[in-house]
């Protein structure tokens, strides 16, 4: 009788406690053929844009900080030494996602409003997948990296993953417009 109490508290305490985290994956991940990096831009203190704003008005805008850019710069030479000297840079149209893009130094970095944010605008959050998940699909599954800089919202949809300023979700192209996630990298 002893026993069984002792084995139910046993089973108990291991069925309650706290799994730990995944370890996260590393950069080096990104240089191999057909990964994608979808990153949320570096740090903007704040939550969601002012009343006021306007897409092409960054002052209208939550912006990176002295620290937001510290981080995308550092980032950007992370994975330069892990490999990833160049990619396809693509990003959302709000300044805080473009500055971020641009600080990684990978590559030329072009606009994609399917990575725009639909935090506040909710009735957008649809289309914006279906663009997104169909640019996806299009991407060479040998190709270059592809780092994707957006939006928690947007990898929240994307992934069912929670990212960090500065960090994001690692995903392994394959032709679908679901391409597999492979795990996270943490902010800097």
């Amino acid at each position: 009788m002893v026993y069984r109490v002792l084995f139910a508290g046993a089973l108990l305490a291991l069925l309650i406690s706290p799994v730990p985290a995944a370890e996260p994956l590393p950069l080096a991940e990104l240089a191999k053929p057909g990964r994608v990096l979808m990153l949320r831009h570096a740090l903007a203190p704040g939550i969601g844009d002012p009343e006021d704003f306007m897409l092409r008005d960054c002052s209208t805008q939550r912006n990176l900080d002295a620290t937001g850019r510290t981080q995308a710069v550092k980032l950007g030479q992370r994975l330069a030494g892990a490999g990833v000297s160049r990619a396809w840079v693509y990003s959302s149209q709000w300044c805080r996602c473009l500055d971020t893009a641009r600080l990684l130094d990978l590559g030329p970095v072009k606009e994609l409003p399917a990575l725009n944010s639909f935090f506040d605008r909710p009735q957008d959050r649809a289309a914006s997948i279906a663009a997104l998940r169909a640019f996806l699909a299009k991407l060479p599954a040998d190709g270059l990296p592809v780092v994707l800089v957006t939006h928690q919202v947007t990898i929240k949809a994307i992934t069912g993953e929670f990212a960090l300023s500065g960090g994001g979700t690692i995903l392994q192209l394959d032709g679908s417009a679901t391409p597999r996630v492979l795990g996270e990298i943490q902010a800097n």
